[in-house]
């Protein structure tokens, strides 16, 4: 499942995408993308899709000022990178889960070791030609540091773009170092291509002799620095996946609450509007727009009820189709939900509030008679949730921790 997401750094709007496998997550893993591409590039889009295939749930978002996300490129540093994986860190902290697992490509490798220390439930980070230090990343504009420094920004041309460095960047990525990398306290791997035109192979050796055990390192030959080979991809994920099992124990995988079958838990998971809904096999979740303080993180209530009975009208038209056989191929509902006034009423003058209509549009596919058709539009009223909705609905509530 593919989900968009926003959250706030800095004051400024962050947008990303946390895609999540079908079956069960195994854990939570954040990308941290490469110097000025995006969480749309090939090799985040890749890695991701794969990791996810995996069974792991993967969130990649556009750094402050790139992609989709707020903000000038040209106010932000190596400081604010970290600044914003933290805020991502958070997001996933309080909706789903903080992630165990960090992966960075180039700068990003970078600045996810940087960020690494910083929390506590990450056990393991992935690097994937990646720097020793921020400051390695000015090669790329070099040629126009003597400008920067004589006249405070210059605008350099990074790939196929154009972007404003400021001097306060170039100043920010010279004052790190790659102390930290001996501080992890975390499962590394190191993974780097022997040809990698971008950043030198040498900087990976200087990873790995910094870190202390547990590390590894990976090479991955005949690739290029943005992983443009599907095929070198998918090899990366695989690896990551195969290689943190080892140190992502099972009592660190997700633990959903037990649920009987037929029944649903619903469970605040924001204190907000934000709820975690539970059923025996699944879990997924409610929101709010963000128009009314919500988060918008999943369908609001009246979203879901649509989709029960949307769902259930689908689903009773193919068994119909299916016993009578019928030539049915496809079918496909749209509901909406509106508040009608009284006086579109007919015979409901005891209502003086009106009545609410659900609407229905069916688009059914196949070759059917129009008495088929028909006799498919009736049974759409005879799904149980539909009778359930028309009937003498009863609702009791119990108050269950007095």
């Amino acid at each position: 499942m593919r989900q968009k997401v926003e959250f706030t750094s800095a004051g400024k709007v962050l947008r990303g995408l946390l895609e999540t496998p079908d079956a069960e997550v195994r854990f939570y893993a954040l990308f941290a993308h490469c110097f000025t591409c995006g969480k749309d590039s090939h090799s985040a889009s890749r890695i991701s899709r794969a990791l996810v295939s995996q069974g792991v749930a993967v969130l990649r978002f556009d750094f402050t000022g790139l992609g989709n996300s707020d903000g000038d490129f040209s106010n932000t540093n190596f400081s604010s990178n970290i600044d914003d994986l933290l805020a991502a860190v958070d997001f996933l902290r309080v909706n789903h889960e903080a992630p165990k697992l960090l992966i960075g490509h180039s700068l990003g490798g970078a600045a996810v070791l940087g960020v690494a220390s910083k929390v506590e439930e990450v056990k393991a980070i992935a690097t994937i030609g990646a720097p020793s230090d921020a400051a390695h990343v000015a090669h790329n504009f070099s040629y126009a540091l003597e400008d920067i420094e004589r006249d405070g920004e210059a605008t350099v041309k990074l790939g196929i773009r154009e972007f404003t460095i400021k001097k306060q960047f170039v100043d920010d990525i010279n004052s790190y170092d790659n102390d930290y990398i001996g501080k992890l306290g975390k499962a590394l791997l190191v993974m780097h291509a022997p040809l990698d035109a971008t950043v030198n192979i040498k900087e990976a050796e200087k990873i790995y002799l910094a870190a202390k055990h547990p590390k590894s390192f990976i090479s991955l030959d005949g690739a290029d620095h943005l992983l443009s080979n599907k095929l070198d991809a998918d090899y990366v994920a695989a690896t990551v996946s195969a290689w943190v099992s080892r140190y992502i124990e099972a009592e660190t995988l997700i633990e959903k609450p037990l649920v009987t079958g037929g029944n649903v838990l619903v469970e605040e998971q924001d204190h907000q509007f934000t709820q975690m809904i539970t059923t025996d096999h699944h879990h997924w979740l409610a929101d709010e727009p963000l128009s009314v303080g919500g988060r918008n993180l999943g369908p609001d209530p009246y979203e879901h009820l649509l989709a029960g009975l949307g769902a259930c009208t689908s689903m009773t038209l193919r068994m119909y189709a299916e016993r009578k056989k019928l030539p049915l191929t496809n079918v496909k509902v749209e509901l909406s939900h509106r508040r009608d006034h009284q006086a579109d009423c007919q015979g409901c003058a005891s209502k003086p509030t009106g009545i609410q209509v659900i609407e229905r549009k069916l688009w059914i596919e196949g070759d059917l008679t129009q008495a088929q058709l028909a006799k498919l539009v009736e049974i759409a009223d005879k799904c149980p949730v539909h009778k359930t909705l028309h009937s003498e609905l009863r609702i009791t509530t119990q108050l269950q921790n007095a």
